[in-house]
């Protein structure tokens, strides 16, 4: 999987912000649990761009739980906190050593030049050279 965030080994500290966040998001979570088995996303690839923090975190994890592959940046250069980044390319079955999340390419403080980088990422979805590679922007 392709990534870039700021360090992997805050993965941890953000998966506990996380599990947090979601309790403070009963809507996501009912979708989750009323909508997951049906999958109503599935076949969607959302390339994502909005400030990368724990509460977004919440929002990609639900996504894929609904069936979407997820790639993301960051929208703003300062806004992204590099725990939550990290967890959810880890993604709650992986590791530092073997991430099992999402594409992230976010970190606090990007230049110019790395935010418009990260955001090309996003929209290049591997394997889909011939094909368009996003089905939802947002």
């Amino acid at each position: 999987m392709d990534f870039k965030v700021a360090d992997l080994s805050l993965a941890e500290y953000g998966r506990a912000e996380i599990a947090l966040a979601e309790h403070e998001m009963p809507g996501l979570m009912a979708m989750r649990e009323r909508f997951g088995d049906a999958q109503p996303l599935s076949g969607a690839r959302i390339a994502g761009s909005l400030h990368m923090t724990v509460q977004t975190a919440v929002l990609i994890e639900t996504l894929t739980a609904l069936g979407a592959e997820v790639r993301w940046a960051s929208c703003n250069i300062f806004s992204t906190q590099d725990h939550a980044a990290a967890a959810v390319v880890v993604g709650k079955d992986g590791t530092t050593d073997d991430p099992k999340g999402v594409p992230v390419f976010a970190w606090k403080g990007e230049s110019l030049a790395e935010y418009w980088a990260c955001t090309e990422q996003i929209l290049t979805w591997p394997g889909s050279a011939n094909g368009p590679a996003a089905s939802m922007v947002g």
